[in-house]
């Protein structure tokens, strides 16, 4: 298959999946599909079949384990950029389910791999608003139905190697128990829209995607981390881990060297990077679950991403 799409190129993938650290990966369409060209109206069914289909699993898991009934959603936060439908998916989702009329809504777009936290964040934020009722934050990305194996450049060559599908859900309430979320933010780099993101081309979504993602990470995640800490009266010193949305490798190296972590720290990153690759906003969501149910907090954890903006999105959990 890979030769059939790449042609020549095949030889430079090699050393490009490689080290992309990943052994495995979910698609919600068959390989064959990609060996055909596929247009906007397609990839925007497939995208709300099966996004619909696989945030309803999510949604479901997430409530069987919270012991909620759909009747007892108050407000649903919907996350996704690999697919664009409107009615929004927020609304495709009450309708599928058939949960309250009176739910409220709020879709979210455009965030990418930041998407995770982000979306944590105004989901807290609105259940702050809402106290005392459930506000539920679905998190979808079908990453491969963005795939133009067209599209030769080195970020599309690198994206290939990296991206998978997959979705997350969680439960929040001011009457919740579990870990709390305390404080959120985010920080948008100037002069960056060029890093990450899309380009809305005929035949679908093309990646956007800069080689000097590492190397940014390395000199300015710090800074920006500790500046949004600082506002909230807390240091570095303060934090007794972290679980970050692993970009891919290189990403999470930088990342080590950025917090000042010996080289292997961020196991739970480096284990979910392996075993479903980079499903963009959703993947910082299966690190949180791994670290969560693996080990208790044990004092102030940051659960932290990166997306299109430039943007680096924070969400501090506590025991």
């Amino acid at each position: 298959m890979a030769r059939l799409l790449f042609g020549d190129m095949v030889e430079r993938l090699g050393p490009v999946h490689a080290n992309a650290g990943i052994e495995r990966r979910w698609s919600c369409v068959p390989l064959d599909w990609y060996g055909r060209p596929h247009g906007w109206r397609e990839r925007s069914a497939l995208f709300v079949e099966n996004g619909v289909a696989l945030a309803s699993q999510a949604i479901a898991a997430c409530l069987s384990r919270a012991g909620i009934g759909l009747d007892g959603v108050d407000a649903l936060v919907a996350v996704s950029s690999t697919g664009v439908c409107t009615p929004s998916l927020d609304a495709l989702l009450i309708q599928h389910l058939r949960l309250r009329p009176d739910v409220v809504r709020l879709p979210i777009f455009g965030l990418g791999c930041a998407g995770g936290a982000l979306g944590l964040a105004r989901a807290a934020a609105l259940a702050q608003a809402l106290s005392g009722r459930n506000v539920l934050l679905v998190v979808v990305e079908l990453c491969g139905l963005t795939f133009r194996p067209q599209d030769r450049s080195p970020g599309n060559v690198v994206a290939t190697a990296l991206f998978g599908d997959g979705a997350a859900a969680a439960l929040l309430s001011t009457k919740a128990d579990g870990p709390a979320i305390t404080h959120w933010g985010e920080h948008t780099w100037p002069d960056s829209l060029d890093v990450m993101g899309w380009r809305v081309e005929e035949d679908g979504l093309g990646v956007l995607f800069s080689r000097d993602i590492p190397p940014l990470i390395a000199r300015h995640f710090r800074p920006a981390l500790d500046g949004w800490l600082g506002r909230h009266g807390l240091g570095r010193a303060d934090v007794a881990g972290y679980l970050c949305h692993p970009g891919g490798a290189k990403v999470v190296t930088a990342l080590e060297e950025a917090l000042e972590l010996p080289s292997g720290t961020l196991a739970h990153e480096r284990a979910i990077l392996r075993g479903f690759g980079n499903m963009s906003a959703a993947t910082v969501m299966f690190v949180m679950e791994r670290g969560l149910s693996q080990s208790s907090l044990t004092g102030p954890t940051v659960a932290a991403a990166l997306g299109p903006g430039f943007t680096a999105g924070f969400v501090l959990l506590e025991p």
